[in-house]
């Protein structure tokens, strides 16, 4: 498995988010995690890259213990999240946001993977001059995807990917998605659009209150109506 995390417990202060969540991603899968909000999936993806860090449990990326580990160390081992908040440097342009996030490559390196980036979101090529606060939710998500991609990771965590998106936002991104899984990239995503989520995912695991309640294929989700009812609201 690229990526296991076993029984982890998250806390803020003395406020328990997650219990004992265990989660495993392999090399090449897109695997989702969805819940209602406040569910605990943020936290899990925070736990993950060292933002919120678990108490207790294990997280291993590539057989190696993360867990405890600082979030820029975690990030130079290969693994990126885009948050909900998307985060970008609204006073920098777009073209400045990616640079920032391939700042480790040689200009030619860095060129290289620009042409590539623009080529999957030509929309940013064409705003590379923008400024990121002047972008529309839509464009300021790809920015945020595109920065993180810039880094070559290889397991990239996206959360709550599609709200606040328009329809034809959420078909763009979803496209892209599939065709990063077509270049072989790892990806955990978190989601309250659980049909979004289970069109472009491998596997799925639900949490509620902090806990999983469900793991499997997508396949054998789409059949537990009265649990997807129950937890995600369709």
């Amino acid at each position: 498995m690229l990526l296991e995390v076993s029984l982890i417990n998250t806390f803020y202060d003395v406020f328990q988010a997650i219990f004992d969540v265990s989660i495993e991603v392999d090399r090449g899968e897109i695997v989702c995690l969805l819940g209602r909000n406040g569910a605990g999936k943020t936290t899990t993806l925070s736990s993950i890259v060292g933002l919120n860090k678990p108490r207790s449990g294990s997280v291993k990326f590539k057989g190696e213990e993360i867990s405890g580990k600082d979030s820029y160390r975690i990030a130079r081992k290969g693994i990126c999240m885009v948050p909900e908040n998307r985060l970008i440097f609204t006073e920098l342009t777009v073209k400045e946001n990616l640079e920032l996030g391939a700042r480790h490559k040689s200009r030619k390196a860095f060129q290289g993977k620009l042409a590539k980036t623009y080529e999957m979101f030509p929309r940013l090529e064409q705003l590379h001059d923008r400024m990121g606060g002047d972008l529309s939710g839509g464009e300021q998500q790809m920015l945020t995807i595109a920065r993180s991609l810039m880094a070559d990771p290889e397991l990239l965590l996206l959360d709550e990917l599609s709200i606040g998106l328009a329809p034809i936002v959420i078909q763009m991104l979803k496209q892209q998605i599939t065709r990063l899984r077509e270049e072989n990239l790892t990806i955990l995503l978190t989601e309250q659009n659980a049909l979004f989520a289970l069109d472009i995912s491998d596997r799925a695991y639900v949490i509620d209150k902090g806990g999983i309640v469900y793991h499997g294929s997508v396949e054998d989700l789409r059949t537990k109506k009265e649990l997807m009812r129950e937890y995600l609201g369709v």
